[in-house]
């Protein structure tokens, strides 16, 4: 081993470390109310944005800020939690290389990102849903672009600063909601723009894909990876819906088409479309799904022990059990091929 990787593999334990002890610091002094609306939070994913008559039903007329209340309460406790392991950037990416780990094929379709994307340094690019920052700051890192990263949770972008200000990256980051629109970038100012599985989250697919073919300019792309049914899927066969209902609020799911809707849409604002596949070796994402959920698991073990203990306070059980919980069935489901979380668009807006 040269000495040059060996002092990467330092650096990244060394940064694993502090990440994680900066995660368990933090889930430590969680209140009671902030890890029950944490665990309540999962209710909103039983929803789905088209049923709109179910969403008043439940959640009232005005139902938009509560489920956006929702999803702010899940992922300010959830990137904590997932900081622990190697799914800091909060989503387990394609299989591209069956024989590296889940960060280093979440940095392998980073990578493709920024190569699709064309980016060059000093190029303008916008992350919708940029979470703690960390595919932000790699964006920036390989390409030389200013990434402004956008999000609605703040414990999130508290970090993905403090990141992006230690590392010396060119990220800027702010709140935003990619539901209210339009979007505060000037017609054609954007070289780029990509999500990892946020768009879940858009209540009008066709309405956002319009606003990101105005913001960018002639012959820049928009490239995503994110969560869609699959033509395998049937809804009238009662083990499908059950893996549909277990498996989204696992993965954070609320809107879910099919990727033929997704294209489609896209067409319909004006992209042309580059790319429209599964990278995913054999198209499956289960070994490293499975691989996440048995780190996880063990996790959860090691956490029951030191609560029982008294070494961790009680509250980390409901923490890691509503996190582990259906695992399994994320992996059945990706086997079935009937919903995946890592299919890859690529759209171009004709220049």
């Amino acid at each position: 081993m040269s000495q040059a990787t060996l002092k990467s593999k330092m650096e990244f334990w060394a940064y694993r470390l502090s990440t994680t002890v900066k995660s368990f610091k933090e889930l430590y002094s969680l209140s009671p109310e902030k890890v029950n609306a944490f665990v309540k939070s999962y209710d909103v994913f039983n929803h789905e944005w088209q049923d709109e008559e179910e969403l008043v039903s439940k959640l009232g007329k005005d139902y938009y800020p509560k489920a956006k209340q929702e999803v702010i309460n899940y992922y300010s406790v959830l990137n904590h939690l997932c900081a622990i392991g190697q799914v800091e950037k909060m989503y387990i990416p394609p299989a591209i290389d069956l024989s590296k780990s889940i960060t280093a094929n979440q940095k392998l379709l980073e990578q493709r990102i920024a190569k699709d994307l064309r980016l060059k340094k000093g190029d303008k690019v916008l992350d919708i849903g940029c979470g703690r920052g960390r595919i932000a700051g790699h964006i920036a890192s390989i390409s030389g672009a200013h990434v402004t990263g956008m999000n609605i949770d703040t414990v999130q972008l508290e970090s993905a600063v403090r990141f992006a200000k230690a590392k010396g990256l060119p990220c800027q980051f702010q709140v935003g909601d990619l539901n209210d629109l339009p979007l505060p970038f000037a017609d054609s100012s954007l070289d780029g723009i990509y999500e990892v599985q946020v768009f879940t989250y858009s209540k009008d697919l066709l309405k956002l894909f319009k606003e990101l073919h105005r913001v960018l300019k002639p012959g820049a792309r928009f490239a995503c990876l994110d969560w869609f049914s699959l033509d395998n899927y049937d809804p009238k066969n009662e083990h499908h819906a059950d893996l549909m209902r277990k498996v989204k609020p696992l993965i954070g799911a609320i809107g879910t088409r099919s990727t033929k809707k997704f294209v489609d849409l896209l067409k319909k604002a004006g992209f042309e479309i580059i790319a429209d596949e599964n990278p995913s070796v054999d198209g499956l994402q289960a070994p490293l799904i499975d691989n996440a959920d048995k780190f996880f698991t063990r996790v959860t073990k090691m956490i029951k022990f030191l609560v029982k203990i008294k070494v961790l306070p009680g509250h980390f059980i409901p923490l890691f059990d509503r996190m582990t919980q259906d695992g399994q069935a994320f992996v059945e489901a990706d086997r079935l091929r009937i919903m995946t979380s890592c299919h890859y668009v690529v759209g171009q807006k004709k220049g």
